[in-house]
């Protein structure tokens, strides 16, 4: 399990340094500071341990921008209410009280390790042929053209709002298409600080700007031969599109620091909740590079539009949740049920599997009563 810790206080990072090097199933990078780490963190990290009150940027505001790429830890000496319930809005697993003892972390750790093994195992039980847990004939539709698609190496642009699992569609046409053996890379424009965009993208060599301690390979390289999904492309700045275009009509890339060109074969899948058309009339997005995204558009229905999937996704997630615990099976009730069904969803997807997890965590019994859903007090 790789993990990340956040510590400005060098005591503390040093103590815990220590402390974790005795875990060898444990890989540990420590970091002085969010910005660091933000600059480093890719998808081979498992776990994020953060300290809260952190000079820059803090711990909230860093599991903030981490938007819910990676499960979250967090070590604070000066706790309130306050900030544990922010904290758990956002996500985050555990909250860690100093002092501690190092056992106390390890067995959080392991805890974690254990729900990501148990998730990954469960996720893949369920999942029917087509990697979806439900389907409706409007998602049919959608899904038959992405079969199409994804044999061939045509760009793809997932259009549709947040939360209605562009990622999973994006996930769907990679593992169907001929590079499926090769790497799926996945890089959310919306997470990422402006100034960091462009050298996780296209990689820096040493000594290309101040903090630039040694070379590091860009998301494109890691992706040579496989997909790279560049989700939110609508929040990527305006300069860095055209060197996103040249990078896909040359099909070479550099970067930052170096003069040297490096070959790529990759096939480009993006993804946006925006609309593109009124960000190119209002000079934020390129229309050439919008139409070498857009070769085949693919809009993905909101949830309230597949409403016969909304229960089965629900039950799904129910029991996957409790085998992730492992709590008894629980169940809902008829009045859950109706407000699950009678619900609009803004937050599509996404939100109905935060809201499942939830009432299976704080239900009382193992039937879900409507009031444990929490949905009369959402838009």
């Amino acid at each position: 399990m790789k993990i990340a810790i956040v510590e400005d206080d060098i005591n503390m990072r040093k103590s815990l340094e220590i402390s974790m090097s005795d875990y060898t199933e444990f890989e540990v990078k420590t970091f002085k500071s969010a910005k660091d780490a933000l600059k480093a963190l890719d998808e081979s990290f498992d776990l994020i341990i953060t300290d809260i009150n952190m000079s820059g940027m803090d711990g909230i505001e860093f599991v903030k921008t981490l938007n819910g790429r990676f499960e979250v830890i967090i070590m604070t000496a000066n706790a309130t209410l306050g900030r544990a319930i922010e904290s758990i809005q956002l996500g985050v697993k555990d909250f860690l009280l100093k002092p501690f003892d190092i056992d106390t972390l390890v067995d959080a750790i392991k805890r974690e390790d254990k729900i990501q093994k148990v998730k990954k195992t469960v996720q893949t039980q369920e999942k029917n042929a087509s990697g979806f847990l439900a389907t409706s004939k409007a998602l049919e539709t959608i899904i038959n053209i992405a079969d199409k698609a994804s044999k061939t190496d045509a760009s793809i642009l997932l259009l549709g709002e947040s939360g209605v699992g562009k990622e999973v569609f994006a996930s769907y046409i990679h593992n169907n298409s001929p590079r499926a053996s090769k790497p799926f890379v996945a890089i959310n424009m919306a997470a990422l600080p402006e100034n960091l965009i462009e050298s996780e993208l296209f990689g820096f060599e040493k000594g290309a700007f101040t903090d630039a301690s040694e070379a590091k390979a860009g998301q494109f390289e890691l992706a040579n031969g496989g997909t790279l999904f560049l989700d939110e492309i609508g929040e990527m700045p305006y300069g860095v599109q055209a060197k996103l275009l040249r990078a896909l009509q040359e099909k070479e890339i550099r970067r930052l620091g170096s003069s040297k060109s490096i070959k790529i074969d990759i096939r480009v899948v993006s993804a946006t909740n925006a609309k593109l058309e009124e960000k190119i009339k209002n000079g934020e997005f390129r229309e050439d590079l919008y139409y070498r995204l857009n070769t085949i558009p693919l809009l993905i229905p909101a949830l309230r539009e597949r409403t016969e999937e909304i229960l089965q996704i629900a039950e799904a997630m129910i029991e996957q949740n409790c085998k992730k615990y492992g709590f008894e099976k629980k169940y809902f009730s008829k009045a859950a049920v109706e407000q699950l069904l009678d619900y609009k969803w803004p937050g599509n997807i996404r939100e109905l599997l935060s809201v499942v997890e939830r009432a299976v965590i704080l239900s009382e019994t193992n039937e879900i009563e409507a009031n444990e859903l929490f949905l009369h007090n959402r838009v």
